[in-house]
């Protein structure tokens, strides 16, 4: 089961949105929504879980380039909402063309790279197996972890939250009323 909500930026705080998967189809259809959900083009997290198992962050700051991080890309990409995820950060997403002139590792010129995957070899599952011709995913986090670091949560933070990921990232974000709400 998954849980998914946006959270949009205004002047007096976060507005929170429930959001319904059901609707959405591809990574573009999400961007479009946190889009839409967006108050005056401010910034729009979208949060996106699976029980516990692993969680997603996308950010969308108006027209720019999303932001996109996944907390364990080998579980995710077992899930259908997690592979558009994890494909898009690899840039092995072939269905939306658009998505591959974004600049997707969230770094404007002369910014450090983010980290690009971390594992951790304590971490690594004997049992994940390689997606067919592909390299195996890391055994943990993947995208860029410093997406949420002007906001609060830092990117050593995020690189350590499990379980109630959302709710944490909610508390760091001053959310976490409006994320209740929509729970």
């Amino acid at each position: 089961m998954y849980f998914a909500a946006l959270l949009a930026r205004t002047e007096d705080g976060w507005e929170a949105s429930d959001l319904e998967l059901d609707d959405v189809e591809s990574l573009s259809d999400l961007i479009d929504l946190a889009r839409s959900a967006a108050v005056d083009d401010d910034t729009v997290v979208a949060l996106i879980e699976q029980e516990d198992a692993w969680f997603g962050v996308i950010r969308v700051d108006g027209e720019e380039d999303p932001r996109y991080f996944v907390s364990n890309a080998s579980v995710a990409d077992r899930s259908s909402y997690g592979s558009m995820l994890t494909k898009e950060l690899l840039g092995t997403d072939e269905e939306d063309d658009d998505l591959d002139e974004l600049d997707l590792d969230g770094t404007e010129d002369g910014e450090d790279e983010p980290v690009a995957a971390y594992t951790d070899d304590e971490d690594d599952d004997a049992d994940d197996e390689p997606r067919a011709g592909s390299e195996p995913l890391p055994a943990g986090p993947l995208g860029d972890p410093r997406l949420l670091d002007d906001l609060g949560v830092g990117h050593k933070e995020l690189l350590t939250l499990d379980g109630d990921a959302l709710t944490e990232i909610a508390d760091a974000l001053g959310a976490t009323d409006v994320l209740e709400a929509v729970r």
